[in-house]
């Protein structure tokens, strides 16, 4: 008698509640009027003076000195370099990450934040450099017991691109649409400029043109997903092949 089939595995379910969620750090707001919106621009525009010079966030005192004020004053205005570069970022990007995408379907508007906004981070390479320095330095130091400062925490993208892609949400699978937002978060941000520029010695346009690439891609692999006939056991989560049932003799 043939063998009884083996049970098919069902498709794991993705909890939303459990994927994690990304607070990026924001600097300190700045005063609006009078003598302390003045110092504050001050003491900001001295800190992009000094990133775009030495390709890394100052220190206060090197802030304090460039700018002629005291450390104090300094301190009282960014209590710390994950303050100020939180500041130098909200500065830089605020336009980025305001953006919006008109555009009604998913597809589109991923495109439209590549080719909209990932050109404008070539102006601030440098502040986004410094940035990733920062991060890297203070994750070393956390590992180390020896992190005295509240750590900076990037992550803004996140929200831009899960903005970007949720009328894909009647389309695809939960776990298909996690994964595309993640694997974008990847291509989307300056790590994307180190790769292709530092190694690969490309140009800025170069650049977009290969990040561009790469994000329409990973949509049009997730829409592929999306149209593929789904069984039991067909998720993508479930890579081990099905053996096939044994007859009797």
């Amino acid at each position: 008698m043939p063998a009884a089939p083996a049970a098919r595995k069902r498709a794991p379910r993705v909890d939303r509640a459990a994927v994690p969620e990304v607070t990026p750090s924001l600097g300190p707001s700045p005063p609006q009027r009078g003598v302390k919106a003045s110092t504050f621009r001050l003491l900001l525009d001295t800190a992009m003076d000094l990133i775009r010079e030495a390709g890394h966030v100052p220190s206060m005192v090197d802030v304090a000195q460039r700018s002629g004020v005291s450390r104090a004053t300094v301190y009282r205005y960014f209590p710390s370099r994950s303050a100020l570069i939180g500041a130098v970022m909200d500065a830089s990007l605020g336009p980025v990450r305001s953006f919006s995408s008109p555009h009604p379907d998913g597809p589109s508007r991923v495109r439209d934040v590549f080719e909209k906004t990932f050109p404008l981070f070539q102006a601030f390479e440098a502040q986004m450099r410094a940035a990733v320095q920062l991060s890297l330095e203070q994750w070393a130091q956390e590992r180390a017991g020896m992190l005295e400062e509240e750590p900076y925490k990037r992550g803004h993208r996140v929200h831009i691109l899960g903005n970007a892609i949720a009328p894909m949400s009647n389309m695809l699978a939960p776990a298909t649409q996690i994964r595309l937002h993640q694997a974008l978060t990847v291509v989307y941000g300056i790590e994307t400029y180190i790769v292709l520029k530092d190694i690969w010695g490309l140009s800025d346009k170069a650049v977009e043109k290969v990040a561009l690439w790469m994000a329409d891609a990973l949509v049009a692999a997730a829409v592929n997903e999306a149209k593929a006939p789904r069984t039991e056991d067909s998720h993508p989560g479930n890579s081990r092949p099905q053996r096939k049932a044994r007859t009797a003799p």
